[in-house]
């Protein structure tokens, strides 16, 4: 292409890769992590959870089913996307595919990014940028136009409440039943909202740090959400309080985090966490593994769960937690993706478990 302008990925350990620009033609700079899955870029774009991240895919063509339309449903849930907008500070692709062809596409991805402010970098190699964050781990990162355009140092999102920016600020309700869910937004991704509702669910969505303890409800969610979960103090001082009683509560992503630290637990930061399709989590005490969608930076430690609490999911990879459950409560959590948009929905099923206790 004549009119193309070029891009350089700059990482934090000095490494440049020069590409050409797609996406609005503006600097940006954050976390560098990877994802493995081959399809769904619309989805992981509007998940809040890559709030603070620039994302490098490795599958090697994007861009060649263009991207949806932002409709809603008639509970205000969006069609096509997991949230209202992109959350991805920077997109890093090997190939970028100008011509797309699906017929449900409205626009170029091209076009929607250069609508919403987010830049992209195509023509790098992915394979080494994501052998480097393998070898070394998920680096600060910016994507500039120009060279001097942008310096380091890079402000880590890590050491930012990713949460307090990606949550509701008011409380929203979607849909109708006789039983109602409170949902803890740290990041809800909006498939989860539509498997409630769609098994006839009230569902109460709050923001995370909002006093829960006083509504009545039957069962308590907590949603995904990005970053450190140590920022997040009055979300498990809440859940400490809903610990002491015996309605049901079930956590996704961030929410197996935040549930685990409520009962004592703590979390470390993963090396370069997990963003993929594709991730074997086996049920504790059986030989049932499960394929897994999954975007996450931290992880529980096992070793320090309470003794009232247990190991529910293994990483099959990487042997970190994937799950936890109380022994007598009803109370659980898993660290992947049931709601899996995009992604296999092998573990759908434990929505309908959670929902048969409330």
């Amino acid at each position: 292409m004549e009119n193309r302008k070029k891009a350089i990925l700059r990482l934090s350990n000095g490494a440049e890769f020069e590409g050409w620009a797609f996406g609005a033609e503006t600097p940006t700079d954050g976390e560098v992590v990877f994802s493995t899955a081959m399809v769904g870029y619309p989805e992981s774009l509007t998940d809040p959870s890559y709030s603070g991240q620039i994302l490098c895919v490795t599958y090697p063509l994007i861009g060649n089913y263009g991207v949806p339309d932002d409709g809603v449903d008639q509970w205000g849930i969006s069609k096509n996307f997991e949230s209202e907008k992109i959350w991805v500070r920077g997109l890093i692709v090997s190939e970028y595919s100008f011509k797309y062809s699906h017929w449900d596409a409205v626009k170029s991805l091209d076009q929607w990014m250069k609508e919403q402010g987010i830049p992209g970098i195509y023509g790098v190699d992915t394979r080494a940028i994501t052998q480097m964050l393998r070898e070394n781990g998920s680096m600060l990162g910016m994507i500039i136009h120009e060279r001097g355009e942008k310096e380091f140092p890079v402000a880590d999102p890590n050491l930012e409440n990713q949460i307090a920016i990606v949550s509701c600020k008011d409380v929203i309700t979607y849909g109708e039943g006789e039983k109602t869910v409170v949902l803890v937004d740290c990041g809800v991704k909006h498939n989860i909202l539509r498997c409630f509702v769609n098994r006839g669910v009230k569902v109460i969505r709050v923001p995370w740090d909002y006093d829960f303890t006083h509504l009545e409800y039957d069962g308590l969610f907590i949603s995904n959400g990005p970053g450190n979960p140590e920022f997040c103090t009055s979300t498990v001082e809440h859940l400490k309080v809903a610990l002491q009683g015996d309605k049901p509560i079930f956590g996704i992503c961030m929410g197996n985090q935040l549930l685990a630290r409520a009962g004592g637990a703590s979390t470390f930061k993963l090396k370069y966490g997990h963003r993929s399709h594709n991730q074997p989590a086996r049920m504790v005490g059986t030989e049932k593994c499960m394929i897994t969608s999954q975007n996450h930076g931290f992880a529980v430690d096992d070793k320090t769960l309470g003794s009232d609490w247990e190991p529910w999911f293994v990483n099959m990879n990487d042997g970190t937690n994937e799950g936890i459950r109380h022994k007598t409560k009803p109370f659980c959590s898993v660290q992947f993706h049931p709601e899996a948009s995009s992604g296999p929905t092998d573990t759908e099923f434990l929505f309908d478990l959670f929902l048969s206790k409330l």
